[in-house]
């Protein structure tokens, strides 16, 4: 849309054209100076939604010629900060070299907003106490950081807070279950983030004298995952006839939509969702959500939950969590933020690392031999991108072990595995490729009911429909293999190239 003068006197620019839906801003950074911008750039890295308030004319055509949303206005007046679009901003850095300014556009936030995160900064200690008695939660103080270095200490730092307000919020759902049940429910075949995450949700609700069951309807798949739970003594078995009205309320935790990858349907009613994919958020419904996908793991938000609530970790919970951290940032080496790195730290001194090293070493079962050799045998290489179908398989976690395999090769930097079970075509995706968000482009591919991930890993599961008793397996394998190939390449951009490498061996029944 064009510039528009709002009836308070702002001018509010945006970039955006007619045709684009309108988002509203999650973040606001008010003073766009060094540190303000820094914050900014971060921010729009993580894709997140934000608005930016200055006073400068220049800066302020200069970040609309950046594509920023931004307004002018001078942000000690109450209409500049009524004027910015609230309805579903969570956090405001206020961040103008005015400590003065800082304090007055602080208040005004406290009043329109009461519960909104404010994060300021402060060039000495006594400036810190009169922002934080004007209503700042975070106050930073530079002491001649770089910017960059100073923004992201300030995200980081939101970050943390969030996670600690959050659970307070979550302790009061917990609390509403009462004398009946509490459902913890993960995805379909749990792997240790989702089982460690539900285990020390369970832990939580014993603290406050609430009875849980930890729910799932596949299995406990791959042998990591089996050493996992047996070596630390979980009891953890697949429920295959689930009543939602036998329990008070339902936790869907490392997943994030009824009926998406987990037992429950899609009408189910779900009272609290934890989890650290990506999602549309407007799919999400729930009196507690807790979703962050610039973490690495969901154990990793309850990590902090547990801290926050003092509650005392076992060696047990303290060493699940850690291996669901390590799991699913492939070691601190993927998709790995700094509260990661926190949350490992506070679990270090109670994990039994010999533990750990046990269960990283399983022997490998023969499915999942035979399912890397296939991946082996039968990829076909587009530029950095590696396809395979393994044709049928029985354990469908065999996929992903391929899949983190073959991203060692030589210039290959993504990977797609795709395997035919009983009724559904079962994909696992890897990237470490920085421009490439492997969760995304499944979604877009197969569709964001059948598919998820982040931009390091993703999964889908494709119903195979009416085609799930066709008897002729060849005729089946050719059809899966030519529809998946197709949907990836021609969201990747690769649908009118020929691979670059084929070795392909698809009579495998």
């Amino acid at each position: 849309m064009a510039d528009e003068i709002t009836p308070n006197g702002v001018i509010i620019t945006d970039s955006s054209s007619d045709d684009d839906e309108v988002m509203l801003p999650h973040f606001a950074v008010l003073g766009s100076g060094g540190i303000g911008s820094a914050v900014a750039k971060i921010l729009e890295e993580q894709d997140k939604r934000l608005i930016l308030v200055d006073l400068d004319e220049k800066k302020v055509e200069t970040l609309h010629e950046q594509n920023f949303n931004v307004i002018l206005g001078d942000i000690s007046k109450f209409e500049t900060i009524e004027g910015i679009p609230r309805d579903e901003l969570k956090a405001a850095f206020v961040l103008s070299a005015s400590v003065d300014v800082n304090m007055k556009a602080i208040m005004h936030l406290r009043k329109l907003l009461p519960d909104i995160i404010i994060v300021s900064r402060a060039d000495n200690p006594a400036d810190k106490e009169r922002l934080e008695s004007a209503g700042a939660d975070i106050v930073v103080i530079p002491y001649g950081q770089r910017l960059r270095a100073i923004a992201a200490t300030m995200i980081e730092q939101l970050e943390i807070f969030a996670l600690s307000r959050n659970v307070y919020n979550l302790i009061r759902e917990i609390e509403g279950v009462g004398e009946g049940t509490l459902a913890i429910v993960t995805h379909t075949n749990p792997d240790p983030d989702a089982i460690a995450s539900a285990v020390a949700l369970k832990e939580i609700a014993a603290s406050v004298g609430v009875n849980s069951s930890l729910i799932f309807g596949g299995v406990v798949g791959h042998r990591e995952n089996e050493a996992f739970v047996n070596l630390l003594n979980f009891d953890v078995e697949p429920t295959r006839v689930f009543h939602p009205a036998e329990y008070s309320k339902i936790a869907l935790v490392d997943s994030s939509q009824p009926g998406i990858n987990n037992l429950l349907s899609p009408d189910t009613k779900v009272d609290i969702v934890i989890d650290h994919h990506q999602v549309d958020r407007s799919h999400v419904s729930g009196k507690h959500v807790d979703i962050r996908p610039d973490v690495g793991a969901t154990a990793t938000i309850l990590a902090f939950y547990m801290r926050e609530l003092g509650i005392p970790l076992s060696t047990e919970i303290a060493t699940a969590l850690m291996y669901g951290i390590r799991v699913d940032t492939n070691d601190f080496r993927r998709n790995t933020s700094p509260v990661d790195f926190m949350a490992a730290a506070f679990l270090h001194p109670h994990v039994d690392h010999e533990l750990i090293e046990k269960i990283s070493t399983p022997s490998i079962s023969t499915e999942s031999l035979d399912v890397l050799g296939d991946a082996i045998q039968n990829r076909v290489i587009y530029g950095s991108y590696l396809i395979s179908n393994v044709g049928f398989i029985r354990d469908s976690s065999s996929l992903a072990r391929a899949a983190d395999c073959l991203l060692n090769l030589e210039g290959i930097t993504t990977t797609l595995i795709f395997g035919i079970g009983a009724d559904k075509i079962y994909i696992s995706g890897r990237s470490r490729d920085v421009h490439v968000n492997i969760g995304k482009y499944m979604k877009d591919a197969f569709g964001e009911e059948y598919a998820g991930g982040h931009a390091a890993l993703g999964a889908a599961q494709i119903p195979l429909g009416i085609f799930s008793g066709t008897k002729d397996k060849d005729a089946l394998l050719k059809l899966c293999d030519e529809a998946v190939v197709k949907r990836f390449l021609r969201v990747v951009g690769f649908d009118n190239q020929k691979p670059f490498q084929v070795q392909r061996s698809l009579s495998k029944s």
